[in-house]
């Protein structure tokens, strides 16, 4: 199974650059996980094409989009107590803090708010962040096998 992971598009539609990545990384993998700051409607609801997106609020979010997407959404892929959450606070140590929050809940964790590309082990948790989806950013694009994940960034 592949997953699409995307954070941070900061975007209140989508644009022709947005839709070129979506159409080549998005639209073929099997799952698209958008880790928070979409910033629009627009976005969002263009995401909801996907056959399975899971999404979930990020701090740019707003106060209307912002309580129409949960802060953390959970899933078991091949064997894996799986999560997405957007991520808080300063950027430095964010991986660790998120980590710490949900200590003995998951095996993996998508998360965003830093724009930094990471794939880091905290404790127990595999802990990745796809970077922020924006020209000369990154999203990751992440192989399931039972019991185990494969992480690949892409620079778009």
């Amino acid at each position: 199974m592949r997953v699409a992971v995307i954070s941070d598009t900061h975007l209140r539609t989508a644009t022709p650059w947005f839709e070129a990545v979506y159409a080549r990384y998005l639209a073929p993998a099997d799952l698209l996980i958008h880790c928070g700051d979409h910033t629009g409607y627009g976005l969002w609801a263009y995401l909801l094409q996907h056959r399975d997106c899971l999404a979930v609020a990020g701090n740019c979010d707003g106060q209307t989009l912002g309580l129409e997407i949960p802060p953390l959404v959970d899933r078991e892929i091949s064997g894996l107590r799986v999560a997405a959450t957007h991520g808080w606070g300063p950027r430095p140590g964010l991986a660790a803090r998120i980590a710490t929050a949900f200590a003995g809940r998951y095996d993996l964790i998508f998360f965003g708010h830093s724009h930094t590309a990471e794939d880091v082990v905290h404790g127990q948790i595999r802990m990745v962040n796809p970077g922020s989806l924006s020209p000369g950013g990154s999203l990751a694009l992440v192989d399931f096998e039972p019991g185990k994940c494969v992480v690949q960034f892409v620079g778009v």
